[in-house]
């Protein structure tokens, strides 16, 4: 039987070094990470302008339907008034404003 002997590898390094194991680079991926939009372009906006309109219109319903429910404190402490609590104003007016906010809010997001 025969032996054979292996042979070492020696890498040199940038000094002049000698090591025994080889320097392994590190790999890159093959896939580019570039976006699909350049950097000099610029990315178009999800919304436009009249979107943010009747957005903003929507919340100023919300707010001022709360503002109208709220309300119903009594004169006195000691009485009940049930025509300030159950007025038009605070039952229908205001919650009627809430949702035709909510729906404009909707609205707003759906627009195209």
């Amino acid at each position: 039987m025969s032996k054979s002997k292996s042979k070492k590898k020696v890498v040199v390094g940038k000094k002049g070094e000698k090591s025994g194991a080889t320097k392994v680079a590190a790999t890159t991926s093959r896939r580019t990470r570039t976006s699909s939009i350049s950097n000099n372009q610029q990315q178009a906006l999800l919304f436009e302008k009249p979107n943010f309109t009747f957005i903003i219109g929507g919340a100023i319903l919300v707010f001022l339907g709360m503002m109208m429910m709220l309300g119903g404190g009594m004169p006195d402490a000691n009485t009940w008034d049930p025509d300030i609590i159950y007025s038009p104003r605070i039952t229908v007016v205001g919650p009627i404003l809430i949702l035709a906010g909510l729906i404009m809010e909707i609205y707003a997001i759906f627009k195209k």
